[in-house]
């Protein structure tokens, strides 16, 4: 199984005592407020178990991240395999979602940082996308942090209604070569 490691994060295989840390975390109101609603114990347990599903068949995906120094669980940055009707799908998606306890401290953008490494030199990808609600300022932030543009294809949300305040998203790309620039 695919492991990264950063300086201060080991991205890796969900484990079952992962699962409470998770659900505690998409209960949260304020780490799911540029999602449609929280989620329960049971549907968080659903998610994180299809993330893992999805990474024993692949190799990669929504990797847990914990810190190094405490082996705590913080949340999840990785790749996703997007056909869902997103403008420019299929294509491979980077994302996060982190605790609350956890933000503001560098850890979604080392981490989606690692990933985009993995996604260029590993899988070979000629671009990766990131896409979220037009509101969500931070991921936005992330994304501008990691190198990734705006590519000015704002959509709505297929899996949401037409008159749900966060249907509409924008669309952020990174391609190998911009990411190959940026780290040179």
């Amino acid at each position: 199984m695919i492991e990264l490691e950063t300086d201060r994060l080991i991205l890796r295989q969900w484990k079952k005592s992962d699962y409470l840390a998770f659900a505690e975390m998409t209960a949260d109101p304020l780490v799911m407020r540029f999602f449609p609603n929280v989620l329960s114990k049971n549907e968080s347990d659903q998610l994180a178990s299809k993330i893992e599903s999805l990474i024993n068949d692949n190799g990669w995906g929504f990797w847990a991240v914990e810190l190094k120094e405490t082996s705590t669980f913080i949340g999840f940055v990785g790749l996703h395999y997007q056909d869902q009707g997103i403008p420019n799908s299929p294509f491979i998606e980077i994302g996060w979602r982190l605790s609350s306890n956890f933000w503001g401290l560098g850890y979604a953008r080392e981490a989606a940082q690692a990933a985009l490494r993995f996604a260029f030199e590993e899988l070979n990808e000629t671009a990766v996308y990131a896409f979220t609600t037009t509101a969500n300022q931070p991921s936005r932030n992330v994304m501008t942090k990691i190198g990734m543009v705006d590519i000015n294809q704002d959509f709505n949300h297929p899996k949401l209604p037409d008159d749900h305040e966060l249907v509409r998203h924008c669309l952020y790309r990174i391609t190998s070569e911009m990411w190959r620039n940026s780290t040179a």
